[in-house]
Formats: C-alpha cells, sequence, structure tokens
C-alpha cells in the first residue's frame, strides 16, 4: 500500500488575528505538531513582546522554534530554512499533516519556496551602508532603498536595520531591485504545502490590536522591556512592543504615549504583513473563527 501523501498546512496572517488559538485547533485536529515561523518568538528573553503561547497553549499541542534561542545568538533565515526542513523530514516519518504557522513571511517562504540564491555578502559595501545608516537615520536609509526597488519597500519591515541592509546591499551590487532576484522558481519540496491565510475587517484587527497590547502591558510587558535595557542594541529588540518603551525609559515619551506608540506601529506592520500575504496567489483566505469553513475546504483538498 502506497504511502499517504504528506501536507504541510501554512497559517499565516497579520498579528493579533488569532494564528495561535486557530493553529493549535487545527493540530488537535489531526493529531499533529506546530513549527513557529513568527521570527521574534524564537528569542525566550521576549515572551510577553512578542504574544508567545502561553504554557497552557504549549501543553495543549507541541511547538517548535518557541523560545528556542537568546538574544545574544547570531541566527537567519538561512539557519532556520536547514533546521525547520530537517525537523519536517523527522516529523513526516510519523505524521501525514504538520502545521507550520506565524506572521514573518520572510521565514514561511524559506520553508514553502527555499532560499533564493542571492549574492554574497560584500564587507565593504556592508561597512559603507551601515555608517551610512547610522549618519543618516534609519529613515533615511528607507527612503533611499524605495528608489531602489518600491516594491519591496512596501512590504519590508522598515524598523529592521538588517533587511534595510541586505536589501540594499543586493540592489548596488547587482545593479537590479532585490524584490526581481527573490521571485526566483521555488525548489522542490517532498510534501505538498496548504496555505491558509487569516484576516478580518480592519476596524475588527485593529480593535483586536489594541487590546492585545493593553493586556501585554497588564502581564508585564514594562517591566520585560526593563530587563533588556542593558542589551537594547541586540538587533532582535529592534522591533515593535520594545523600541517604544525603551524611548520611555529614556525619558523621549511619556508611558501613555509609548504604549499608544507600539498600538500605532503595531498597526502599520499589520498592514505590511497583509500586504506581503495578499501577493501569494496560493494564500486561501479565511475568517479566524471560521473553523468550518477550513475544515470543508481541507476535506475537499483531501487532507485528513
Amino acid at each position: 500500500m502506497p504511502d499517504k501523501p504528506k501536507y504541510l498546512i501554512v497559517v499565516a496572517g497579520p498579528t493579533a488575528i488569532g494564528k495561535t488559538a486557530f493553529s493549535i485547533r487545527l493540530a488537535r485536529n489531526f493529531d499533529t505538531e506546530i513549527l513557529s515561523a513568527d521570527s521574534r518568538q524564537f528569542y525566550r528573553e521576549m515572551r510577553i513582546g512578542t504574544a508567545c503561547p502561553g504554557q497552557e497553549e504549549l501543553a495543549s499541542v507541541k511547538h517548535h522554534f518557541i523560545g528556542n534561542l537568546s538574544i545574544h545568538d547570531h541566527y537567519n533565515v538561512a539557519r532556520y530554512e536547514e533546521e525547520a526542513m530537517l525537523l519536517l523530514e523527522k516529523l513526516f516519518m510519523e505524521k501525514n499533516v504538520v502545521i507550520l504557522t506565524g506572521g514573518s513571511g520572510m521565514y514561511i517562504d524559506a520553508v514553502c519556496k527555499g532560499i533564493d540564491d542571492l549574492p554574497d555578502h560584500d564587507a565593504d559595501l556592508r561597512r559603507k551602508l551601515k555608517a551610512e545608516l547610522e549618519q543618516n537615520g534609519i529613515v533615511a536609509f528607507g527612503h533611499k532603498l524605495q528608489q531602489l526597488d518600491p516594491e519591496y519597500y512596501e512590504v519590508v519591515d522598515l524598523n529592521n536595520p538588517n533587511r534595510l541592509l541586505r536589501a540594499m546591499e543586493v540592489c548596488l551590487q547587482t545593479g537590479k531591485t532585490y524584490t526581481s532576484l527573490r521571485k526566483n522558481a521555488s525548489k522542490p519540496r517532498p510534501f505538498h504545502i496548504m496555505k491558509i491565510g487569516l484576516n478580518t475587517e480592519r476596524e475588527i484587527l485593529f480593535q483586536r490590536i489594541g487590546d492585545r497590547v493593553d493586556r501585554m502591558m497588564q502581564e508585564g510587558l514594562l517591566k520585560e522591556v526593563r530587563s533588556l535595557l542593558p542589551y537594547r542594541e541586540h538587533n532582535a529588540l529592534n522591533t515593535v512592543g520594545y523600541k517604544e518603551l525603551f524611548a520611555f525609559l529614556d525619558g523621549d515619551v511619556g508611558l501613555e504615549q509609548a504604549v499608544e506608540n507600539i498600538k500605532t506601529n503595531t498597526r502599520r506592520y499589520a498592514k505590511r504583513q497583509l500586504t506581503w500575504f495578499k501577493r501569494d496567489e496560493d494564500m486561501n483566505w479565511f475568517d479566524p473563527s471560521d473553523d468550518q469553513g477550513v475544515s470543508e475546504f481541507l476535506s475537499l483538498q483531501s487532507i485528513s
């Protein structure tokens, strides 16, 4: 009797849409495990501000790539692809279905399509670009990237200096846009991929974002950020929810304004995530509460 086909179900969508709860329900239905593709949840010191699954959630379904790194570790998407593919090979020996979930489009693409064959780092050029970034600031640096690759500018996390540096480096090295070089043919994968995108009305999403930020503050986000203040230069901490509270601790803004800034920047981040995922023609969109619709859809694909 031939082996049953193997399926990787990808659950993607903007921050605060409810991917964790949805993925847990899906994983329990298929009696399987979850791989996180949320690059911020890799770091064990950043649990509250990244909305890591709670202890009960982690106990209900086995998760991978949650709190597996320290902010002091060097990590990148290429290592993630390698480690995720090795883990999937192991899991598919026992499971016919595995769940991959997260809001980091680049990390989802690394598993589904593979890393593009981009030119190696140019150390001299990188040093020049870093100096330019430090001198002119991240906003001006982003605007320069916008001139070189407006399409990538629309989806990149503009607060992530490493992503901006890499894109600028590739554009200047090759004379081509980073976007065009990232559209290489997908690498073959030994499993089928089914993509589920979660989204809802914008007003509802923005309300969920606001409520979650308030909940994070109640759970001790400020205390978490304060404990990380000595390490604020680490790239992992240059992210929404942390940099705004660093500004408060510096005395640049009041606490109320810092919290409002987190909500504003999270909404902007969610818009960029949706822009990224909506460009994927293989994404099938559902409301996060539509378990029945997703179940019927997967049944039609003969996934069981």
